[in-house]
Order: C-alpha cells, then structure tokens, then sequence
C-alpha cells in the first residue's frame, strides 16, 4: 500500500475556487444576523470604524499569504504548510491543529445559524399546529446530507455547490440594496452621528469579526490548484477587498432604511428592507450560511490531511488513516469523516457561542502567525526569500500587532485559554519530536541581521568604549586533550566579555585538511554547546605556530570592536609548549594585545576554594587587570559561590599602610573583595615567591599572578616553572595600566 506522501495528486483549480470559496465564507451569517444590531448599537460611524479595525488585521494577513505563497512552493494544507515550511514542523503543527479545530467547529457553527433561515416557518408550524420542531432536526439533516456530499463527490461537487450558493447569495444583496426604509423615520443623518455607546465598542467586534474572516477559506485549497502562486493572491486580496466594500455599503443601507430601535429588536431587519425580503432574504441566509460550511468543510478536512502527512500525531496509524488520500486528487475522504463527527458533536449540542469565542481567538493566532512570519522573513533579508508579490513589513507588523492587540481586547479571558492551550500543545509536540527544528528556522536571518547592524554600528565609531571589557581570543592544538582553555574562555565570555577559540591545524591549506577542519569543527560546537557558554569557536589551518598566531592577532573581534586579549595554555607537567609561547610573545605584545597565559594542572577545579590574586604594586599594569579578569570571571555559575582573596608582600613597618591602600582601592572600584580576604605578607628575602604560593594557594580553585618582559629577559621559561604545588595558575601580562571605575 503507497502512502499518502507518494500520491502526486492532479491540480486544475484556478483563481476562481480561491476567490469563491473566501468570499463565501466572508458573507457569512453574520452579515444577516449581526449587522443590523452592530448598527444600532454603536451606530453607523460605530461600525464603520470597526470594519477598518477588523480589516487592520485581515488586509495584512491576507497581502502576507499572498507574499508567503509566491515565494514557495505551497502544497495542502494551506496555511498550516505556510506556517511550518516557516516556523517548523512543531510549531506549525500547534497552529495547524488549533486551525483546524476552529475550521471544522466553524462547520458546526454555520450549520446552526442555517437553522436560522427556517425561523418563520418553524414558528409558522408551531403557531398553526402546536407542533415544536428542534433546529436539530433542520441542522443534523443538513449537515450529513452536506458531509456525505462532499465526503463521496470531493471538492469539485463542494465548489460547484459554491457557485449556486453565491448566485443566490448576490441576489439576496442586490434585492436588500434596491429594497426600501422600514419606516420613514430611518436615521439617515446618522451617517455623520458621532460614536455612541463606545464601552460595547469592542464587544460589538468581538460579534462581528468572524464576518471579516475567511481569506484563509480559499488558501485552503492550495493543494488542489494549478498555480497555488497565482490563484491565491488573486483571490485572497480580491475577496478581502470586495467582502469590505459589500460590509461597508451594507452598514450604510441598514442605516438609512431602519432606526436604531427596530435594528436592535429585529435580528432579520434585512427581510423588512429587502424586495421580497420575506423569501430573499431568508434565502440568502441559507445560502450565506450554506456557503461558509461548504468553505470550512473543504479546507478543514485539508488542513488535517497535510498534518497526518507530515506524522505530527503521535500515532503512525492515525497518521496514516487521516493522510490516506482518494483518486487522482487526493480527496481527504479519511479527514472528511473524521471532520463530519466532530462537526456533528457540535451541531448535537445545539450552540457553539462559547467555543466561537475560543475559535475566533485560534483565528487571531493564526493571522498573528501569518504576518509575523512576512515581517521576520522582510527583517531577515534571507536571499532565498524572493516572493512575486511583494507586500511591506510595516503592513505586516501592523498586521501581527493588530491580531495580539484585539484578542485581548475582544475578550481576555479566552485569548488567555487560547495562548495556554497554544503553549500547551507546543510543549507537547516539542516532546514527541525532539528531532524537529522549531523558531530557529526562521529567527535564524533576524538574529544574523541584528548582529550584522551592531557590530557595523559598533566597529564603526559611533559608540565610544567608555569602559574596558575583555574580548579575548586563544589558540590550542591540544582541545580535546585539556578543558582548562577552554573553560576559562568560558568564564571570561559568559557574561561580561567576548571569546573566540581557535583550534590550531598545523598544516598547509588542501582539501584534506579543509575536511578535518569541518570535522573537528562539528566536535568544537558539540563541546562549545555542552559547556553552555557564548564564546566562538573555530579552527585555523597554518603552516606553523607562529604564522598561526600572526593571523589570529589580525582576526576581527566579534564584539565590533578589535580583540584586547591573547591566552595561551600549556601544560604545567609537561611544558613542551613554553619556549614556542615564549618566543612569540614580543611578536603578540607588538599589536598592544594583553597576554594570559594558563598552566594547567591535572586537578579538578574545586570552584568554592575561590580566585588567588598576588598583587606587587597597584599602580603597576598587570594589578589591575588581574583584578578586573578576576571580576568577570566571578560573573559564569559555576563561581557562584566563590570569593576573590588578594595577597601581597609589604615590609613589616608599612602593614597595615600596605592593607588599608588595598582596602581603599577595593572599596573605591566597588570589586567583591571583602577586607578579610586581603592578605598582607611580611617580606622575607630568605624566603622563596613559589614557596609563598604553595603556602597560602595550594588549594586556591585558580591563582592569579602577573609577569613582566623584564623577568623574561632574565629567566625565560623557568619563569612559569617550579609552581607544581599550586593547582591552575594563570599569568597576565598588561599592555595598559588600566582604570577602575
């Protein structure tokens, strides 16, 4: 048996189904219901003002689908795919299910107002005969018999049925405009009457919005089309357009035919005003009604289909029965019948007024979705993105701002149920396909724009740095054999600072060792993401060390602004590094470049031992620094509960001098050092700096202390030897005397 993916189904709808099938479901029930008493409430101007709200939301989303869909290839489902060929399969999935949910309820929904269009004939029976008839007897009749229709005949019969509806629909609005005033009192000077009653202002459009859905009706259809990137502009935008034109001359005839009074008390107002209302009107509302369950119930169906297509449920079984298509146009029938008995559920209960509510904020959701999916992909400025029809971002966030805004507006207590349950459903999803990419996807092209603009904005000299931070970048040969680098450039990035790691491949640049550097960077963001951290990582092939270094030295930094830090590392029990460090350094000291170098140590780092600094001289370069890398540090978790402690030797007459120019200097620069964690050592010349440092650092989490080109000239690489009592010792070397303000 071939699965559903495999079909190839035949397309051969053109713009007219897309246009059809939304306009259909525009001129809905509402129009003939509600109109009439949004008009009597608010008055002319009233409403009016909330058509151009309500298509606030609707002409972007519908100039967005129009974008979206001329930019990729859109296959079932219609806007579900749009959303998670965007956001991805899980959240796309979230938005698709509560779409469809409120495209197969609505079902139910336009069935019960049907109902409405038998009225006077039920009341008619029940006066003359005594006789009371349920509307379910009308409305589950109705809804198997459309159900069964679509469900054996497809889509074809579904539009066919369409155009009858609609030709009767346009003669019910052509005899309501040449109809007459109700009474002769009818408010015609309301037409310039200011806003009344404007605390229902947004309860009134919480009624009538779901008039100005149904743009999404026709993209429903997007699998069945011959050119999806054609038919759905077209017929989006021209239903969109024409269904506010019909709704605004509609207010205005109900206005000048009728008073407030007889609008708010007659629901069916238009039967009064209409030629033959009495027949017409009723007529155009079964077939308005008629129409809208004939749009939900051809997409609804699709949008569950293109769903189990792509296994979002959790079953496979499912995944199949409801993604299983029919005949050469892939006919839903699984999704159809599926669709029917939840419709029937609803209809079977007689009233959906609650659900609508939730439906309608799904809707907003979904439009939200829509323009906010057009606005990230017009920031991004991903060169793929390259759709025929062109809409703009400010129409786009106005769009998404629009949706949010009104949800709330209508009514916060169900767009607080719909935002849960969305996040809800996300959760769920996310659990059951961990495997999926989800808002990365498209956030990808916003986050490179963002950068891109402040490290321009940065590196260009508009924002002066008023404050010294660390931008340090390291090079190793030894990654994957020593953490200790790694983990330091960790800490100094975290929070306060920029890094950038850099894995030495000694070599000559070929296409084998091109290939080991895409290897070894795959196992670089694997270890880069372990650790949490927000440095950079990266290799660089070279023919040597040196030449290595030279070109790191030039490296951009990624902060904007230049690299200020170099870190070396070797290995204290096997310093076989040391002389290539050393010789290197004047070469790095040329480019005003402060010098780190770490030596490792076999030792797990016991964090709550805290940061060792030994001071000499605070008005001397490498104090300070020390210092102020001590402080950032300080700022990564895993130092959470550690302290700073600072050592110094003094003479034994100037102690306490020596403690309380330390103490004033911490106080002053505001560093978490506390008084008691500065040592002051009496000088002892007999007595050796290392065995200073294995008395009072031996289990210092890490020991800082400062190195100066003088000492090199004298001791060279004994300098950084003899410390195998200390744990991890980093030496620093200023460039700058640096101030702590």
């Amino acid at each position: 048996m071939k699965k559903a993916t495999s079909r190839q189904p035949e397309k051969n709808m053109g713009s007219a189904p897309v246009y059809f099938t939304a306009i259909s479901t525009i001129l809905g029930a509402i129009l003939f219901l509600r109109f009439g008493v949004a008009v009597g409430t608010v008055g002319v101007a009233g409403v009016l003002l909330l058509i151009l709200i309500g298509h606030m939301v609707t002409l972007p989303t519908a100039m967005a689908i129009s974008e979206i869909a001329t930019n990729q290839k859109v296959e079932g489902g219609g806007e579900y795919y749009m959303i998670s060929r965007s956001f991805g399969l899980n959240i796309g999935a979230t938005i698709g299910i509560s779409l469809y949910l409120s495209q197969a309820i609505s079902v139910a929904f336009y069935i019960i107002a049907f109902t409405e269009a038998f009225t006077p004939l039920l009341h008619f029976i029940q006066v003359h005969y005594d006789l009371f008839i349920p509307r379910q007897a009308i409305s589950i009749p109705a809804l198997l018999i459309l159900g069964l229709l679509i469900w054996r005949k497809g889509a074809s019969l579904g539009i066919k049925m369409l155009y009858v509806v609609v030709t009767i629909l346009l003669l019910a609005l052509t005899a309501f405009f040449l109809g007459h005033p109700v009474s002769d009192v009818a408010s015609a000077k309301d037409v310039v009457e200011p806003l009344r009653n404007t605390d229902q202002l947004f309860l009134i459009l919480a009624i009538i919005f779901p008039a100005f859905t149904g743009m999404d009706a026709g993209v429903g259809l997007s699998g069945d089309l011959k050119s999806p990137q054609k038919s759905i502009p077209r017929g989006t935008l021209w239903a969109t357009l024409s269904g506010m034109i019909i709704y605004v001359f509609v207010v205005i005839k109900l206005n000048a035919s009728a008073t407030p009074q007889e609008l708010m008390s007659q629901p069916l107002i238009m039967s009064k005003i209409a030629l033959y209302g009495w027949i017409i009107i009723p007529l155009g509302l079964a077939a308005a009604t008629l129409s809208s369950a004939i749009g939900s119930f051809l997409v609804a169906p699709r949008t569950l289909q293109a769903i189990a297509v792509d296994k979002s449920f959790p079953s496979e079984k499912i995944n199949m029965l409801l993604g299983k298509g029919k005949g050469k146009t892939n006919e839903p029938q699984s999704a159809t019948f599926f669709t029917l008995l939840l419709a029937l559920v609803f209809v079977t209960l007689g009233s959906v007024d609650a659900v609508a509510k939730i439906i309608s904020m799904f809707f907003m959701i979904t439009y939200a979705s829509m323009n906010l999916i057009s606005f990230l992909n017009h920031f991004g400025s991903d060169p793929s993105y390259r759709p025929t029809f062109q809409s703009k971002w400010y129409f786009s966030l106005a769009g998404f701002i629009f949706a949010t805004v009104l949800m709330f507006l209508m009514n916060p207590f169900y767009a607080f149920i719909s935002v849960v349950a969305i996040f809800m459903l996300y959760f769920l999803m996310k659990r059951m396909h961990q495997d999926r990419r989800g808002l990365e996807n498209i956030f990808h092209g916003v986050m490179f724009q963002i950068s891109r603009k402040l490290i321009v904005y940065l590196q260009s000299g508009t924002l002066k740095e008023r404050t010294w931070r660390p931008s340090a970048i390291c090079i190793s040969s030894d990654t994957f054999e020593r953490d200790k680098i790694f983990d330091l450039l960790n800490w100094i990035s975290y929070s306060h600072g920029f890094g950038t790691y850099m894995h030495f491949i000694q070599g000559y640049y070929s296409r084998e060792t091109h290939k080991e550097a895409k290897k070894i960077m795959d196992r670089l963001i694997t270890k880069a993401n372990k650790t949490a951290g927000n440095m950079i990582v990266d290799t660089i092939i070279s023919p040597s060390y040196t030449s290595a270094i030279a070109q790191i030295i030039q490296t951009p930094g990624i902060s904007g602004v230049e690299n200020n830090i170099v870190i070396f590392e070797y290995d204290k029990h096997q310093p076989d590094q040391l002389p290539q460090i050393i010789e290197n350094l004047r070469m790095v000291q040329a480019g005003d470049f402060d010098i780190c170098i770490l030596g490792s140590s076999m030792r797990n780092i016991k964090y709550d031992n805290g940061i060792h600094i030994w001071i000499r001289d605070l008005n001397r370069d490498n104090e300070r620094l020390m210092i102020l890398l001590s402080y950032v540090i300080l700022g990564h978790p895993a130092w959470k509960n550690a302290s700073i402690s600072l050592f110094t030797l003094s003479p034994k007459n100037k102690m306490e001098e020596t403690r309380n120019n330390i103490a004033r200097f911490v106080l002053g620069g505001r560093l978490p050092v506390s008084r008691k964690n500065i040592t002051v050592i009496e000088q002892d010349p007999e007595v050796n700096f290392r065995t200073l440092l294995a008395q009072h650092s031996s289990e210092a989490a890490l020991t800082i202390v400062g190195f100066y080109n003088e000492q090199l000239k004298h001791e060279g690489q004994k300098h950084f030897e003899g410390f195998d009592e200390v744990g991890d010792i980093l030496f620093v070397n200023a460039h700058d005397l640096l101030e702590i303000t």
